[in-house]
């Protein structure tokens, strides 16, 4: 009796509106009328492998790709001086300064990172008091990651996501850290290994879990975040973008169900070969 209430709402409200969701990606737009058209057919999404809204594909998929990776990168270190050396009010601190971002509210932090790109933001002033901004013009007139300035290029964008998504990837891995016992880091000095060959064929390996499972945070929200995107970056669009704007502006339903099907069916495989690799014993 207890377990249903949560059981009908998982059942019902979740998994009904998904269903909902993917039963509608297969009516169509009557190009005429811009009436929806009831008739099962393939045709809505054979329109997202036209170059604009695959564009719109491929461009999501690689930003959340290299927010993930980005991610892991920065986050690895963190997690391991927590994990090895942080104790007592350190690791507490360590815990506050982790968490407190995700307690602010999120238009803030976004809104707070466009000022901070703009050209007449804090970031810029820096590299004309360093005497360096030719280097930043040089970076931002590379085609595809620069721009007019930093607030509207897919550099931009990429900060953006990487700092708001960043606690989700730290937690999983230090966890996954903690876990390694210090016996096998000390086996591996005893029989030769230097540092470097320790952290190549021992932690990382027994870390993988904890970044697999940081992974399914900042590659699942990335893909579906319009917010940032539309406040950040160029006019191109996202997939949470295109969303939103068909099912809002456009009137397209069926196009906007086809387009939210795809990251379902994504992050589906992603999960699959997440949980072979054991990634959910580390959340």
């Amino acid at each position: 009796m207890l377990i249903t209430p949560p059981l009908l709402w998982l059942g019902i409200v979740y998994i009904g509106s998904l269903f909902a969701l993917l039963v509608q990606s297969f009516f169509s737009i009557d190009e005429f009328s811009g009436l929806i058209n009831y008739e099962f057919t393939l045709k809505t999404y054979g329109e997202l492998l036209r170059a604009s809204n695959f564009d719109i594909l491929v461009r999501t998929i690689a930003m959340a790709s290299a927010v993930t990776i980005g991610a892991a990168i920065v986050a690895f270190p963190i997690a391991y001086y927590a994990a090895r050396y942080a104790r007592g009010k350190w690791k507490a601190v360590f815990y506050l300064g982790v968490m407190l971002p995700l307690w602010s509210s999120y238009l803030v932090k976004v809104y707070s990172w466009k000022l901070i790109l703009a050209k007449e933001g804090i970031l810029n002033w820096l590299f004309e008091t360093l005497h360096l901004s030719w280097v930043l013009e040089a970076y931002l007139s590379i085609p595809g990651i620069g721009g007019n300035s930093l607030s509207v290029s897919w550099t931009g964008t990429f900060l953006v996501f990487l700092y708001v998504w960043l606690p989700f990837m730290i937690l999983p891995i230090q966890a996954s850290l903690e876990r390694v016992p210090p016996s096998m880091l000390e086996a591996s000095g005893d029989l030769g290994a230097k540092p470097g060959q320790t952290l190549r064929h021992v932690i990382l390996p027994l870390a993988l879990p904890g970044i697999i499972a940081g992974s399914i945070f900042t590659f699942s929200l990335t893909m579906g975040d319009y917010i940032i995107p539309q406040i950040v970056g160029t006019s191109a669009r996202m997939i949470g973008q295109a969303v939103y704007q068909f099912q809002g502006t456009a009137g397209n339903i069926p196009l906007a169900a086809a387009f939210a099907v795809v990251p379902i069916v994504v992050m589906g495989i992603y999960l699959t070969l997440a949980k072979r690799a054991g990634a959910f014993d580390a959340l």
